[in-house]
């Protein structure tokens, strides 16, 4: 069965830093893509980051590049999401993803539904 488990969210201030955590278990993750959605209140989910398995190929939305950077430890099972200059529009519940068959983009911009496995989503508040 599998199992992920997002962990690392909280309160930050406009311009802070966070680092989030996504820990997977039942899958091996050096053969999925994975990636980072989130979902702003009163908004849908979207695809913020996402990290291919062969190509490494990685994808950022407009919103965050340069600001956000994906990677994995595939060794622990570990996917990771460094936030930087935080801005109050990044709030929103984040969610782990993995994907067995599409690249990051593909993956991140595609349809969720094909997402083979998702974790319950950590909180990141982004306010002064």
């Amino acid at each position: 069965q599998v199992h992920i488990v997002e962990s690392g969210g909280g309160l930050v201030r406009p311009g802070g830093s966070l680092i989030l955590s996504c820990a997977a278990s039942g899958i091996g993750l050096d053969n999925h893509a994975i990636g980072w959605f989130r979902q702003a209140p009163g908004k849908e989910r979207e695809g913020v980051s996402c990290h291919g398995n062969w190509d490494g190929s990685t994808y950022y939305s407009d919103s965050v590049k340069g600001r956000f950077t994906i990677s994995r430890v595939n060794a622990e099972n570990t996917v990771f999401l460094q936030m930087k200059n935080l801005k109050i529009e990044d709030t929103g519940v984040y969610y782990c993803g993995s994907d067995s068959t599409r690249s990051a983009q593909a993956m991140c911009n595609g349809d969720q539904h094909q997402v083979d496995s998702w974790g319950q989503g950590t909180l990141v508040t982004v306010s002064s």
